[in-house]
């Protein structure tokens, strides 16, 4: 019988991760564990939910699956946090292996290294710039040729009636296309679905989500995002340019390709997840850099919202990394628009040079726009919450690749029926200058020479719909359509967010923004003074984007700099700071971002900046995790592989003591080892007995290790024969001798510094003597958070 509890997660359709829902029993029939621990202190209260796994699965009978005739419901609960997502080793393992292979490396191979890793950091900018292009010219190229078609027979079928055809037409090339995209994610590779923005950021967190960064994610990615984008959904493009940045920043900076089983025997000194993330964390800049055409936004888009360990130097390559980007987009779409050479094109996106001087802002404009802050963040919070609810049904219902892909052909079919509607029922009808020439004009029941204003915003790929709102004449359009289009389009996209299709949520966010705050200006403009032109159109329709995307996404640094750098004016850097600011404060006050929620409904174990308030009365031998499984430091290896093999525990790091006790008395500690590191011992047969007989062998390296990862074998791939089980196997020269450890009485905030800063993976907890008590991971320290009643303990969910 399958299991009930699969849901569709980041990492796989089938991985199964079931949660318990609020109030309700587990699915094993026990009811779900109350807060027992409270602790009263100065008036205030801390409450502490007991530490409990809870297995999720449950079996079946025959009987109760038939009588079941409505879809399967998945309970879930945001308090629980997954033990399927492991941590990526981010701390050196300095051991003998590693001491012996830098001393025999001479100052020209470490300034060798250096200039491999600016090389690499090259190659990242001019592969995401490339990706870019491709995305860009054949969304440009079908997105014409769709609209060309429609346009043509909606022309024909007004004159004669029949405009239902043009309908139908719209609609299946919408689903059609849709469905490509659809598929492509749901059956090939659901980690490519959404933005990748969340997944990216675990990834830099030190959160392991299995096949983020491979080739075929990225090839899914490209193809989905093209699909979903021409097929007329509420997306962008811009968003999931970083998560294919960052695919091909771990793909190059690895000289191979796991995938397609091609090792290029370059950059093997990079084969480790510390050089991996740097890299990683330069991909993304580079995304962002090729889709605004902001090489310094992008960077600081790494700093923020993805990286969580920085140095000077990497900033300098993250920065090279996104100019190279950003060039290699300009310089290939000048060839392609026939302006060899002319660089002066920005990103994907082009807003347009904000030049005029009607643009120009005054200091009684400041209130207005903190105020409109202030409605983007309320707006921003409303779309989070509808989101939030909408993909919770999602998991609950909506887990099968083909019920996923039915759902993204219906919300096809809807857009392109409102769209239509709206488009019919209007009657805004504009002159058709030849200065603001639109791209598809449609004159539909408007008399000649005037074309249909509504369709300037739903006719059109978002991003040029964006540039028409910030550009165009006063007087294009009237308040009613701009009120129709927010109200209608502010739906369509958050119903659009968490589909099973690649797309982004920036242009969307920005669309939004940009036609209430065009509305805003019409306004201010209809109650100025005749003849006062401060209230242009223009100004606030870019506030207003900036005030949705900021209520939405919750950046405020970054996305000041990726907008400043976007328009060309760095005039409207301070009212585009004040209202990110505003927008970020009162967004917060009622629901956390979207890419927070989105990783918190995964069950992500994600460490924050700080370790959650009030929680300096906890120590770490309340917070770790004990007994520990430990090794001798020279081990049988049939207690290896025993150890290995265990799937109740699957652990993947083990201190390494002086000799571990028949009473399970604490051992002295003499260094750390990785079940990675183990598993490639046993596979090379390292044990002590063979090491007369291996003296015509060569030694054992670093770079075994790293031909190895990063998909190193499993336990049971790996054969041991009764005879092998009896040698013993001398870990000395392979584990790390100096592992980090605290001692037990060091409070849980300390541990958080320590653990988050230097990016580790394991953290053992010692006595005064030295020895061993317990292991701190990612999942005893994320698993604390701040809740409504003070400090609260999510629950681990054993999947």
């Amino acid at each position: 019988m399958s299991n009930i509890t699969k849901k569709v997660s980041w990492s796989s359709r089938g991985d199964e991760l079931g949660a318990a829902g609020e109030g309700t029993p587990l699915l094993n029939g026990s009811e779900q564990p109350r807060h027992s621990r409270q602790f009263s202190e100065g008036g205030s209260l801390f409450q502490i939910g007991r530490l409990s796994t809870v297995d999720l699965e449950e079996e079946i009978s025959a009987e109760e699956e038939a009588a079941r005739g409505q879809p399967r419901e998945i309970p879930h609960n945001e308090k629980l946090l997954s033990l399927k997502y492991e941590s990526l080793d981010y701390d050196n393992i300095e051991n003998q292996l590693f001491l012996e292979e830098e001393r025999r490396m001479s100052f020209t191979g470490f300034r060798c290294l250096e200039i491999s890793r600016w090389l690499i950091c090259g190659l990242i900018g001019l592969l995401t710039g490339l990706i870019a292009c491709v995305i860009d010219i054949v969304v440009e190229k079908l997105a014409g040729y769709k609209y060309e078609a429609i346009k043509q027979n909606i022309e024909r079928f007004t004159e004669v009636g029949g405009l239902s055809i043009s309908l139908i037409l719209w609609a299946v090339l919408n689903f059609s296309f849709v469905m490509v995209g659809s598929i492509l994610v749901a059956f090939f590779e659901p980690v490519a679905a959404g933005s990748g923005i969340p997944q990216i950021k675990c990834y830099l967190n030190g959160v392991k989500v299995p096949r983020v960064v491979r080739l075929k994610t990225l090839v899914v990615k490209v193809c989905g995002v093209i699909c979903s984008v021409v097929g007329g959904l509420a997306v962008g493009k811009e968003g999931p340019m970083i998560h294919s940045g960052a695919v091909v920043a771990a793909g190059v900076s690895q000289g191979r390709s796991t995938t397609l089983k091609k090792d290029l025997m370059i950059f093997e000194y990079f084969r480790r997840d510390t050089e991996k993330r740097d890299f990683v964390s330069a991909g993304a800049a580079a995304g962002v850099s090729a889709a605004f055409g902001a090489p310094v936004g992008g960077v600081l888009f790494s700093l923020e919202e993805g990286a969580s360990f920085w140095n000077q130097m990497l900033t300098w390559r993250i920065f090279f990394a996104s100019m190279i980007s950003t060039f290699t987009l300009n310089f290939v779409l000048s060839i392609y628009h026939n302006n060899t050479g002319d660089l002066s094109n920005p990103g994907l996106i082009n807003f347009g040079r904000f030049e005029s001087e009607n643009l120009n802002y005054n200091l009684y404009e400041i209130p207005l726009f903190i105020a409109m802050g202030a409605i983007g963040g309320v707006l921003g919070a409303l779309f989070n919450v509808l989101n939030y609810w909408l993909t919770i049904f999602r998991i609950r219902y909506v887990h099968r690749p083909c019920l996923q892909v039915m759902e993204a052909m219906l919300v096809a079919a809807v857009t392109a029926t409102v769209s239509f509607t709206m488009i019919y029922f209007s009657n805004d009808c504009q002159p058709l200058d030849s200065e603001h020439a639109e791209e598809y004009p449609l004159q539909l029941f408007c008399a000649d020479g005037e074309y249909n204003s509504m369709a300037t915003t739903f006719f059109n790929t978002p991003e040029r719909s964006v540039r028409s709102l910030f550009h165009n004449q006063p007087g294009t359009w009237n308040p009613l359509t701009l009120g129709l289009f927010t109200l209608t389009y502010f739906f369509l996209a958050c119903w659009t967010y968490g589909l099973a299709v690649s797309a982004g949520v920036f242009i969307p966010s920005l669309l939004i923004g940009a036609a209430w705050g065009r509305l805003c200006g019409i306004w201010l403009a209809s109650i100025a003074s005749a003849g006062s032109i401060w209230a242009d159109p223009g100004k606030y329709a870019l506030i207003g984007a900036a005030a949705q995307l900021g209520g939405i996404v919750r950046m405020t640094l970054s996305l000041t700099v990726i907008l400043v750098e976007a328009t060309g004016n760095v005039t409207y850097g301070l009212p585009i700071m004040l209202v990110l600011l505003t927008a970020k404060i009162v967004g917060d006050y009622f629901q956390e971002g979207l890419y927070d929620i989105h990783i918190k409904l995964q069950s992500v174990p994600f460490l924050h900046w700080e370790a959650p308030a009030t929680s300096h009365w906890l120590t770490a031998r309340e917070v770790m995790s004990s007994p520990v499984t430990c090794l001798n430091r020279i081990e049988k290896v049939g207690t290896i592989v025993d150890v290995l093999s265990n799937t109740s525990t699957n652990h993947n790091g083990f201190p390494v003591v002086m000799q571990v006790s028949d009473n399970d008395e604490p051992a002295k500690l003499c260094g750390l080892i990785l079940r990675s590191q183990l598993i490639v011992l046993l596979k090379h047969k390292v044990f002590v007995e063979l090491a007369g007989s291996r003296l015509s062998r060569r030694k054992l390296q670093l770079k075994d290790f790293r031909d190895a990862y990063p998909r190193f074998p499993p336990i049971q791939s790996i054969h041991v024969s009764q005879d092998e089980r009896e040698c013993l196997m001398d870990l000395t020269e392979f584990m790390n001798p100096t592992p980090y450890t605290v001692p037990q009485e060091t409070s849980l905030p300390r541990v958080f510094k320590l653990f988050r800063a230097l990016g580790l993976r394991h953290l053992v907890v010692v006595d005064d003597a030295n020895r061993v008590i317990g292991l701190v991971t990612r999942k005893d320290l994320a698993r604390y958070h701040l809740g409504k009643y003070g400090l609260e303990e999510l629950h681990l969910a054993q999947t």
